[in-house]
């Protein structure tokens, strides 16, 4: 990238570095493949930025930003480029722009990276969610809560994805973030003694009851099928939230938070 760091500014959206971006906005292949991804706006990248990700490049568009308010933003002389309003609005995923686009390192979602700062932590676990705005609401309860954790059981979905990133309102930066299998997940969580508490109808207590303030995770399935049988299995509790209206089933994230805040309140919202 060093050669961009010359570069005074881009005014066409045939350049082929622009193209290149268009290709990591548009393809998890290529976020895969190049290790990098796309940030929209000061509040996503300033959560980034806290979330000690590592910038390539900011590109920014004169009219909505200043030079100053980047090297604010960064603290530091970060590889910029200025961009005309043209190529901005072919990078921008949204409708109301900000002007500020940062080219950020992928982080590794390895379940080795996970670190836990006591012996009690609360973590969320999410089979295979598929829908961006479920992902990005789930993200933003972890974030509210403040949990120690969140991990992306058989993911469906590239997290990198500029609708998560979006919808997480930047809790995608916010949380601790692990992937994995099923299987390795139990695996994992079971080396901590995490009790499992698995949000299912079938042969579960109603999650009230429960005790949440030992090691704890919470897990969700998708709205259409619920979790797997591994995890129902696996549970040291299956749990239900009792349902009086004419439907069995709520939105996965309004599940995990009502969970999720019944361990808070447990703890003392410690």
């Amino acid at each position: 990238m060093g050669i961009f760091a010359l570069m005074k500014a881009i005014t066409s959206t045939q350049n082929i570095y622009i193209k290149n971006l268009l290709k990591l906005q548009e393809k998890a292949r290529e976020r895969k493949k190049q290790g990098l991804f796309l940030i929209e706006g000061k509040r996503e990248i300033s959560l980034a930025i806290k979330g000690n990700y590592s910038f390539d490049t900011v590109l920014y568009n004169a009219d909505f930003v200043s030079e100053n308010e980047i090297l604010h933003l960064f603290n530091e002389n970060i590889n910029r480029i200025e961009v005309s309003k043209e190529v901005y609005q072919k990078l921008a995923y949204r409708d109301a722009t900000e002007g500020i686009i940062a080219v950020a390192q992928t982080k590794d979602f390895s379940l080795k990276n996970i670190q836990f700062k006591n012996d009690t932590p609360l973590i969320l676990v999410a089979e295979a969610p598929e829908k961006p705005g479920n992902i990005g609401a789930l993200l933003r309860t972890a974030d509210a809560a403040k949990i120690d954790a969140v991990i992306i059981a058989n993911p469906k979905t590239d997290l990198y994805n500029a609708n998560i990133i979006r919808s997480s309102v930047g809790c995608i930066f916010t949380n601790q973030i692990g992937t994995g299998t099923s299987q390795e997940i139990i695996d994992f969580l079971t080396t901590y003694n995490v009790q499992l508490y698995a949000t299912t109808l079938q042969n579960s207590n109603e999650y009230h009851k429960e005790d949440y303030t030992k090691a704890t995770a919470i897990v969700v399935g998708t709205e259409a099928t619920g979790l797997t049988e591994v995890w129902r299995e696996k549970a040291t509790q299956n749990i239900n939230i009792p349902m009086q209206g004419q439907i069995d089933s709520m939105n996965v994230s309004v599940a995990a938070a009502i969970v999720l805040f019944e361990a808070k309140r447990q703890r003392n919202f410690n």
